[in-house]
């Protein structure tokens, strides 16, 4: 890692901000070192992230300040889509190119059509295995510790859904793929099961995510591009979206301006109209005051109370 990429140790005057960045994060970076880096530029107080990315993986990781942290759990189960390319003929420890060689094997006669029949078996609801190097937990214990420790354990399938699994390129040994997926898909798992339904095997060589919805890879910066913004606060707090991107295609509900203060403060509140069921996103004055529960009584209850937007 390079020294542009470690945080300064420089003491900084923290601030509020409030809003969402999309950051092309690089390759050899954990996301939370890439959220820190983005929060000491902005100075702000508070942040998190909406999904992580291995260290080997770039692309888009939404960052999250102030506010919309709030919003950070619907982002975890947002559908995310990938561009990713796998070594065919060689497994490694960790499913990717940073583990250590298992087996390679003979690669079978495989072309485009061979490709694409595959594929076809991986389209729709399936089922993955996590794997052992995952942040998932095990009595308390992330699995890639135990799997530094030469530890394995058994773990239960899970049921995640591939919507589309488009073929890229082909050149002898390695293909590459676009993949739209639900929450929870481990684009090394479905490169390894890829490769296992060829019969020789396979490991992610790279990953970029280029969407989680709401958004695509056209809003993305790079932390050199912030880094030239130097400390021009406007210019940093023009980057950012602002929360209710988030909750794009939502049903919104406009509150007038006695039932907006009653729900700010924690209680249901009459709307009109308001759907049967689903959140909403509640507005007040045409500001973002949170995300709401019908009640089935024609209120709308707060489940997410914001403070600014």
């Amino acid at each position: 890692m390079s020294s542009r990429e470690t945080q300064p140790r420089v003491r900084r005057e923290r601030r509020d901000v409030h809003g969402i960045l999309l950051l092309d994060k690089p390759r050899g970076l954990s996301s939370n070192a890439a959220l820190q880096a983005v929060k000491w530029l902005y100075a702000a107080r508070k942040a998190g992230h909406g999904g992580s990315l291995d260290p080997l993986a770039t692309g888009l990781l939404p960052c999250l300040f102030g506010e919309a942290t709030k919003v950070s759990g619907l982002l975890l189960d947002a559908g995310k889509r990938y561009r990713f390319t796998a070594k065919l003929g060689v497994t490694t420890t960790t499913g990717d190119a940073e583990g250590a060689l298992l087996a390679e094997r003979p690669l079978p006669p495989i072309d485009a059509d061979v490709l694409e029949t595959v594929f076809a078996r991986f389209r729709g609801p399936i089922e993955q295995v996590p794997p052992m190097h995952s942040a998932l937990k095990r009595d308390g214990r992330p699995l890639y510790e135990l799997a530094r420790q030469g530890i394995e354990v058994e773990r239960a399938p899970r049921s995640v859904t591939i919507h589309s699994l488009q073929l890229l390129d082909w050149s002898a040994g390695s293909f590459s793929a676009e993949v739209a997926c639900s929450k929870g898909t481990y684009i090394r798992v479905l490169a390894e099961d890829i490769g296992a339904a060829l019969g020789c095997g396979a490991h992610l060589l790279e990953l970029r995510r280029i969407g989680v919805e709401p958004w695509d890879a056209a809003r993305m910066l790079t932390l050199d591009q912030l880094r030239a913004l130097g400390e021009d606060r406007d210019a940093l707090d023009a980057c950012l979206l602002p929360i209710d991107s988030a909750l794009a295609g939502w049903p919104r509900v406009e509150l007038g301006d006695e039932a907006a203060h009653g729900f700010v403060n924690g209680n249901p509140v009459r709307a009109n109209p308001l759907p049967v069921d689903g959140e909403v996103r509640v507005y007040g004055n045409g500001r973002l005051l949170g995300i709401g529960c019908p009640t089935g009584d024609g209120r709308v209850a707060p489940r997410r109370v914001l403070n600014a937007s």
